[in-house]
């Protein structure tokens, strides 16, 4: 689960894309020379509910927008994300400070007002406290087109379709310990058009966070076999060598990821570009690593619960997606930004 930060420089619908002018600022305002190794590509669409048609009553406060998003990525190929704001009663729970929601994005009944997206050339703040957050899921990647056709067709009366947009042809870049991907965002509905283009900076360094999801995710394979965690080679190289997270505590995911996004900012600002929207600390960023952290500490032993793996007669995993909560914060960072004329 690598640390990013996401942003996107609009432009006009006739004008042209800041690509070309990224791309150039990478081969000359940084020491490090990039190096493409790739190609990647994205969808992201954006429901919202439709108005109630009966006025409300003088007593009554207006209802606020509620939203419900999908989004895939080329490069986390098992599953899809689904974004949605909150049911009544988790919105309630989270006001009286409760709890956190849960993970159920697909019951399609939120009333919370979701995170504003940014505005030009200003970060993504965390919300007020007792004001809940969105809520991530992620479910196979056939199951997310199915859910998404459903709401449009069974639930048109109560939530509608308001834009879909991809990033059809995005090229990757290695430059020194991050990894920067470059695309355009086209419109495709309601109507088709350029809305701008889109950076993601991912920090490749050591780091914590991508150590205890590492050691999660290998705690979920069978004793003995093949890797199949979706992790890439530059993942798994930077795992830092701890048999168990034993001395680390949540407040150091926190501190690692302010300490990154604050390395990811200067990398953005060594390119002199202005009036971008940025998406870096959004609402419950690294929620999933302090999940995962709590129950690797829970497990005695990381090699008793490998053998206690389901494993099939072939000696595979049943499980198909292992790591279902890889990219889960890049995800909440590209639908922050894509949450758009609403």
């Amino acid at each position: 689960m690598p640390i990013t930060g996401v942003f996107f420089i609009p432009s006009n619908p006739n004008a042209s894309t800041a690509f070309a002018t990224v791309t150039e600022r990478l081969h000359s305002s940084l020491a490090d020379e990039p190096v493409l190794v790739g190609r990647w590509a994205l969808e992201h669409k954006l429901m919202r509910d439709t108005p109630s048609c009966l006025p409300a009553s003088a007593s009554q406060r207006p209802a606020q927008p509620r939203y419900m998003q999908f989004l895939s990525l080329t490069y986390f190929p098992n599953h899809g994300f689904i974004y949605t704001s909150p049911s009544p009663e988790q919105a309630a729970h989270a006001q009286s400070g409760a709890g956190s929601p849960g993970a159920v994005a697909a019951r399609a009944t939120p009333v919370s007002p979701a995170p504003t997206p940014q505005q030009a050339g200003t970060p993504t703040q965390a919300p007020m406290p007792g004001q809940p957050a969105m809520v991530m899921t992620t479910v196979p990647l056939p199951a997310c087109s199915t859910l998404f056709q459903h709401f449009v067709y069974a639930c048109q009366p109560f939530w509608c379709h308001r834009h879909t947009v991809t990033v059809p042809g995005g090229v990757v870049y290695d430059v020194g310990d991050f990894r920067v991907r470059i695309g355009d965002v086209r419109q495709t509905q309601p109507a088709a058009r350029v809305r701008g283009t889109v950076i993601e900076i991912e920090w490749k360094g050591p780091s914590l966070v991508t150590s205890i999801s590492s050691l999660f995710a290998q705690s979920k394979r069978p004793f003995g076999s093949p890797r199949g965690d979706g992790l890439s080679h530059d993942e798994e190289d930077s795992v830092i060598d701890m048999a168990f997270p034993d001395g680390v505590e949540e407040a150091d995911i926190d501190a690692e990821y302010v300490m990154t996004a604050t390395l990811i900012r200067e990398f953005w600002a060594r390119l002199g570009i202005e009036g971008a929207r940025e998406a870096i600390l959004v609402p419950d960023v690294g929620r999933e690593a302090k999940e995962q952290l709590r129950k690797l500490k829970q497990r005695e032993s990381l090699r008793v619960r490998q053998k206690s793996t389901s494993i099939d007669g072939s000696g595979q995993q049943l499980d198909e997606d292992p790591n279902p909560e890889a990219g889960v914060d890049v995800a909440r960072q590209f639908m922050e930004i894509f949450r758009f004329n609403r």
